[in-house]
């Protein structure tokens, strides 16, 4: 049985190769671009000061990943980030609320 939620052609109409969000291209292409600077500027001796600097690329890489049941690792950590900070107002319809409207009505 498949793990997705939702139907695997949702939302293929306005992603970029059916994939990616412009955003996830343009945060990719910037990781790349200035990985491609600091190998260029770092000297190429120091082993740690290149691993350092493909760290962008990388980092980049796999926030655009995708993943089931959200659209990337960016959209999951979004997800997260505002389920803990937004307020969430939850409605009570238990016991209460019944209990609060039988006694009005004897």
């Amino acid at each position: 049985m498949n793990g997705y939620l939702v139907p695997a052609n949702a939302k293929r109409g306005t992603l970029i190769f059916n994939i990616f969000r412009p955003f996830d291209l343009i945060m990719f292409g910037t990781g790349m671009a200035v990985t491609l600077l600091l190998l260029v500027l770092v000297d190429s001796n120091n082993t740690i000061m290149i691993l350092l600097s493909c760290l962008p690329v990388g980092v980049t890489g796999l926030l655009v990943i995708p993943i089931p049941n959200y659209h990337n690792v960016l959209c999951a950590i979004q997800s997260i980030f505002r389920f803990f900070t937004e307020r969430r107002n939850y409605i009570w319809r238990g016991w209460c609320f019944y209990e609060k409207f039988g006694n009005d009505k004897k």
